[in-house]
């Protein structure tokens, strides 16, 4: 019973996580890390079809072995987050703590994922060791 809710939070966190591509504040790759753990308590196959996954793989094998995220991801993932954000401030709202809000998580997400290794560094550091 135990492995059966784990294996149907792990898809809901991956319906979000996939949702969370296309909407800025929504983070995607938590939502896949917390399916690869439940699917890794749960069930092998699915944590196998995951982590080997054309689209979601690459991210958390990144993640797992500490490479960091590739420089162009970075440069979309940022590009991403301001149009949304922009649009939202332009568009969704009116409130000017709400906007202020925004700009603030904007900022906020931006820095983390700027200070976050990129590949090409992580691997560069792999190989010194």
């Amino acid at each position: 019973m135990k492995k059966k809710l784990f294996i149907i939070i792990a898809m809901l966190c991956i319906v979000i996580g996939s949702i969370g591509i296309f909407i800025p504040l929504l983070p995607t790759t938590p939502f896949l890390l917390l399916a690869a753990s439940l699917f890794l308590k749960s069930s092998q196959k699915h944590y196998n079809r995951l982590v080997n996954n054309r689209i979601y793989g690459v991210y958390i094998r990144n993640y797992i072995e500490r490479r960091g995220i590739p420089l162009r991801i970075k440069i979309f993932t940022i590009t991403i987050l301001w149009v949304g954000i922009i649009l939202s401030i332009l568009f969704a709202t009116t409130i000017l703590w709400l906007r202020l809000l925004l700009f603030i998580i904007a900022i906020a997400v931006t820095l983390h994922i700027v200070f976050i290794k990129s590949a090409k560094d992580s691997k560069k550091s792999l190989n010194d060791k």
